[in-house]
């Protein structure tokens, strides 16, 4: 693959990405990136965006909630996604590989890993629905 030249707007994303946990999007990214880059442009953001996550260098999160998410973290783990609000967090749990080696009864190819996404609801959605019914 070849050498990308520097940018300091794609190392702010990153960097910026880097610093979150909470999975954003890229507009969300780009109204935390705009403030230090006034002049950048969401297709910017959307660029360096798919460069960093054909890069390896960051993950492309697709939640099935129309916008994709990113995520700094490129270790293996899970997700959980809120249905209540679109929230995207890490579930700090092992990875089973004994699911990899379930899923391979099931196929005559090869398996070499797996994307899961739990789906709920998180506790902030939970407790405003408390209050609703309080």
């Amino acid at each position: 693959m070849k050498r990308l030249k520097y940018s300091r707007q794609r190392e702010s994303i990153k960097a910026c990405l880097m610093s979150r946990h909470d999975h954003p999007t890229a507009d969300a990214l780009y109204m935390s990136i705009h403030e230090e880059f006034p002049n950048i442009s969401l297709g910017t953001v959307y660029r360096n965006l798919n460069l960093l996550v054909e890069m390896g260098e960051i993950r492309k999160l697709s939640c099935g909630d129309s916008a994709d998410h990113f995520d700094g973290d490129i270790s293996p783990h899970y997700h959980f996604v809120c249905r209540s609000c679109g929230a995207v967090s890490d579930l700090p749990m092992e990875i089973s590989s004994t699911l990899n080696d379930m899923a391979s009864q099931h196929t005559k190819g090869h398996i070499e890993n797996h994307t899961t996404y739990f789906y709920g609801t998180c506790e902030d959605c939970l407790r405003k629905t408390q209050k609703e019914i309080s």
